[in-house]
């Protein structure tokens, strides 16, 4: 199974592809669009793209942009946009975030787990700026330490992670201020990885024995004991509503 599908199948029962309950995500959706209900929201790593339709059911004036490099999702995203009778209001681009583009700047601009396609915090705020209209807002979520890792989790993230303090200060330092901000609970993170490897073990569970069963329990196996062994107790997810510092 391709990575890419692993991911769609892992996601399906949890409201977003982050640690956040759903009242976090309604919360976070709502500070990031005040004063911006009725302008353009732009989603960098989309996925099936819960936050733009959930924020468009919500909002009849606001109109948004999705980016993913999943084509799959995507597709997913159109049904579901269909479905809620918002699809007139969304534009889905399959290309990479870092080649997308636009002659129109967004009001409103999602991040949230994906700065990893820009390499990290600092490219990606580098790289949202430009798309970003004056006196607009920016919805980051990013990993981070909340102690001093493990050797096994620190090979499992790399050394790109630092601690909170860490994070508000590369945020900072690339010129943005947060106006806003939800430190994920232990129980919106322990939910996320039991949603995670658990979707993928009842995905694989409902399939007869073959390749695609065994790679999904596999692959859910895998993280699940990387989470509990390995980086449970030290990883921390933050979600920043940013504006620029100057």
């Amino acid at each position: 199974m391709e990575r890419q599908e692993i991911s769609r199948i892992a996601h399906r029962d949890h409201p977003v592809a982050a640690p956040l309950s759903d009242e976090a995500v309604r919360e976070l959706l709502e500070r990031l669009l005040r004063g911006r209900a009725d302008g353009r929201l732009l989603d960098l790593g989309c996925g099936e793209a819960p936050w733009l339709v959930r924020a468009l059911a919500a909002h009849p004036a606001l109109r948004a942009v999705g980016v993913d490099t999943d084509a799959e999702a995507l597709r997913t995203a159109r049904r579901t946009a269909e479905r809620l009778g918002v699809a007139r209001r969304i534009g889905l681009h399959h290309c990479d975030a870092r080649e997308f583009t636009t002659a129109e700047p967004f009001d409103a601009v999602l991040c949230v787990g994906a700065t990893h396609a820009f390499g990290g915090l600092g490219p990606a705020l580098a790289a949202i700026g430009p798309l970003l209209a004056p006196g607009g807002a920016v919805l980051l979520g990013e990993s981070y330490w909340e102690r001093e890792p493990a050797p096994r989790a620190r090979e499992l993230f790399g050394d790109g992670l630092t601690d909170l303090a860490g994070t508000a200060a590369a945020v900072r330092d690339a010129g943005w201020l947060p106006v806003a901000g939800h430190t994920s609970s232990r129980a919106e993170l322990d939910a996320y990885e039991w949603a995670w490897t658990g979707s993928l073990a009842d995905w694989a569970l409902d399939r007869p024995p073959g390749p695609e069963r065994e790679a999904a329990l596999r692959a859910a196996d895998t993280h699940r004991e990387e989470w509990l062994t390995g980086y449970r107790d030290g990883f921390g997810f933050v979600t920043l509503v940013l504006r620029p510092g100057s």
